[in-house]
């Protein structure tokens, strides 16, 4: 069984929030998950992030019961490209929209298993019997100084253009959508979120979060939208939350005794 839950806020300096999210059951034992932040400024980000929404919600209404992981992936793929296409369309036909793009992360679920899509700095962690990891990889300026080490992870994280992404949906009519797989035991949490929550939060304040046994799911999503607007809000915060829990629907917590 799984819960989900999804918390957004524009932040403390914004005046629109430019991001948009969903994560529900779908039929069939499907499960999907998506946050994009858009980009372009006011009506533009919050334009082609909700039209990232849209479309892929949509489009992976009504699959086919019993679907692989690899299948799953080759849906939510078709999806995300038919998103770039309506977002970059909709740029080109009306002069308002120039250039607006989107972030998009999302994952696909059939039961407990599935894969993730991506595109931008939006980000998926997982965690796993008390430990966070970070399943994504940003295409962003900073990611690629950090990778070419002609910077520190601490000189990242306080880079004046770490917001700049180099890849996004939206912006170009070809893209290329990066796939994961991911499969969740019992009590493994999926964190969806943008980088208003990733810029301003810890991994250590995440994985102190997800593992709080007294919080249930939505509490836990609030508590870490709280701590972004406490560590300034200066963005659009978005957190999603999936959790693979008993049958019963109880959290499971084996990984702390």
């Amino acid at each position: 069984m799984m819960k989900t839950v999804f918390v957004s806020d524009v932040g403390r300096v914004r005046a629109v929030n430019e991001d948009s999210s969903w994560v529900a059951p779908l039929d069939a034992g499907y499960t999907l998950g998506i946050v994009a932040d858009g980009m372009g400024g006011h009506q533009a980000g919050d334009t082609a992030s909700r039209l990232a929404v849209e479309t892929i919600v949509q489009d992976l209404r009504g699959l086919p019961p019993g679907l692989s992981a690899e299948a799953c992936g080759d849906k939510l793929k078709t999806a995300i490209l038919h998103a770039n296409k309506v977002i970059y369309r909709e740029a080109s036909e009306h002069e308002e929209y120039h250039n607006m793009g989107t972030t998009v992360v999302a994952v696909l679920l059939r039961d407990h298993e599935g894969m993730i899509g991506h595109i931008g700095d939006s980000r998926v962690y997982k965690f796993h019997r008390g430990e966070l990891a970070q399943l994504t990889e940003d295409h962003s300026l900073v990611n690629e100084l950090l990778k070419t080490k002609q910077i520190s992870q601490d000189e990242a994280n306080v880079h004046p253009h770490r917001n700049v992404v180099t890849r996004a949906l939206g912006t170009d009519p070809q893209v290329v959508v990066d796939l994961y797989p991911v499969a969740l035991e019992e009590g493994d949490i999926l964190l969806l979120c943008s980088d208003g929550l990733s810029n301003y939060v810890t991994p250590e304040q995440m994985t102190q979060t997800l593992g709080s046994e007294a919080l249930e799911l939505d509490d836990r999503a609030d508590r870490l939208l709280r701590l972004a607007l406490l560590a300034g809000g200066d963005d659009n915060i978005t957190v999603a939350l999936l959790e693979r829990c008993k049958e019963d629907g109880s959290s499971a917590k084996e990984w702390d005794s």
